[in-house]
């Protein structure tokens, strides 16, 4: 399976509008971003649990990314309510459920093969900092070998100045409605913008908050 599968090229799906489709679990369904196999993928989705779903135990070779954007997600190892952050680093493994339902942010097999740390952060008791121009606020997520994860906060009528990634630009947005001279963004809009793309972001009375991943475009597909 291939969906959104050349990463040279400019993606942006509307994350709400788009259908749901079924997983080999009952109770667990998938939005498809970008995907590069089967069921075993390099790849990019909105997941829901439904209540009292069990996801079998399984295997993480080349890692998992999770953010939580609704209800609770759990696993042996702890339980995550809505705006925790997890990264399951690579050869690691578990047992997800959800008691009570939840929706993720989640990316399969997008680690850097060192990259072995097991992250837990729960963002809505971490510390902002600021960002680069007035208005903005950065939560730093992770960081490893020019690949930066975070989540921007952005008072309205914010304006940041025009800059290119290298390594390419991911993001989801988590709240508001976020804005470059390409379009505007509302919450839910997935956005992948390739190794050097270019963009003028800004707010409007609205403001936003997203989630951010620059510099992984970088890195060759075969990373798996």
């Amino acid at each position: 399976m291939k969906i959104n599968a050349d990463f040279a090229k400019k993606a942006v799906i509307d994350t709400v509008s788009i259908d749901w489709n079924p997983s080999p679990i009952p109770g667990v369904q998938r939005k498809y971003l970008d995907r590069v196999g089967d069921e075993i993928a390099k790849a990019t989705s909105i997941v829901s649990y439904a209540p009292h779903s069990i996801f079998s135990e399984h295997s993480h070779d080349a890692g998992e990314e999770i953010l939580v954007l609704e209800g609770t997600f759990a696993d042996e190892h702890g339980v995550y309510p809505t705006g925790t952050y997890i990264r399951n680093p690579p050869r690691s493994a578990h047992s997800p459920f959800s008691t009570k339902g939840c929706t993720l942010f989640v990316k399969l097999r997008q680690f850097h093969k060192d990259d072995g740390a097991s992250v837990r952060i729960n963002t809505n008791t971490t510390q902002w900092f600021p960002g680069l121009v007035p208005g903005l606020a950065v939560m730093p997520l992770h960081d490893f070998d020019g690949v930066g994860t975070a989540l921007v906060r952005w008072d309205p009528n914010t304006m940041f100045n025009p800059h290119v990634h290298p390594g390419g630009e991911e993001i989801f947005v988590l709240k508001g409605v976020f804005h470059d001279e390409h379009g505007s963004y509302p919450e839910g809009t997935w956005i992948r913008s390739p190794r050097y793309s270019r963009h003028a972001p800004f707010t409007k009375a609205e403001g936003a908050v997203i989630y951010v991943k620059t510099g992984h475009l970088d890195y060759p597909l075969n990373l798996i």
